[in-house]
């Protein structure tokens, strides 16, 4: 295949560049800035893409932030790509302490407390919804009986108050994102247009330079 990797990667691999990309997450967040900067597209548009992407990032649906962010951008008359690029705002790194505070807002919205060892930890809950998840598909071709504790336990106490709590944080970083956005494209995409049009000036007055210095020489041989 023309587009198969020489080397392909082995799982440990890609589990760590997901986790530290290659040169580092400094690198990776500069070259995502740079790429949104250069979009073509207005700065507001741009700014909106960007809210949708930073606020799919606090939503649960991990996996699905792509479509999320995509679908925002769309409603908002945001622009795509940028959106996309905006989900980076969610990563290994991040992804602690938005859980942390969707987690917080969600519970004291809800009006309950979060208690991570009862009656699991956690973690722990985690991993009881995915036994869940494991088991009940087994028991669709065997005997076994489906129990859904687990998944209801991790529901009830991580992904509700998760989505719940998730919204006023979401909005609050996005609209950050938002108003900071705007005049940095701005300025950006002024200063680059300003470089461009002087690189062209530039070649139009070599190659202004460059007509006359030839129509001379031609003049100075039809004069001998």
């Amino acid at each position: 295949m023309v587009f198969k990797r020489r080397d392909p990667k082995s799982w440990p691999r890609a589990l760590l560049e997901f986790l530290w990309p290659r040169g580092g997450w400094a690198r990776a967040f500069h070259y995502v800035k740079h790429r949104m900067r250069r979009l073509p597209d207005s700065p507001e548009r741009i700014a909106r893409g960007i809210w949708a992407g930073v606020f799919a990032s606090f939503t649960p649906f991990y996996g699905f932030h792509f479509f999320i962010a995509a679908g925002l951008a769309t409603v908002m008359r945001g622009n795509v790509i940028a959106s996309l690029m905006a989900t980076f705002f969610g990563n290994p790194l991040t992804y602690v302490p938005i859980g942390v505070a969707a987690l917080s807002t969600g519970h004291w919205l809800l009006g309950d407390t979060m208690d991570e060892a009862v009656p699991r930890s956690f973690g722990g809950k985690f991993v009881d919804a995915g036994a869940d998840l494991k088991d009940n598909f087994k028991a669709m071709f065997t005997e076994d009986t489906a129990d859904w504790s687990g998944w209801h336990v991790f529901y009830d106490e991580i992904f509700f108050p998760y989505m719940v709590g998730g919204i006023l944080p979401g909005i609050f970083f996005a609209t950050l994102c938002y108003y900071l956005s705007v005049p940095l494209i701005r300025a950006y995409q002024k200063r680059r247009k300003g470089a461009i049009k002087a690189k062209f000036d530039a070649l139009k007055a070599k190659a202004a330079a460059k007509a006359d210095a030839k129509r001379k020489a031609e003049h100075h041989s039809a004069g001998e």
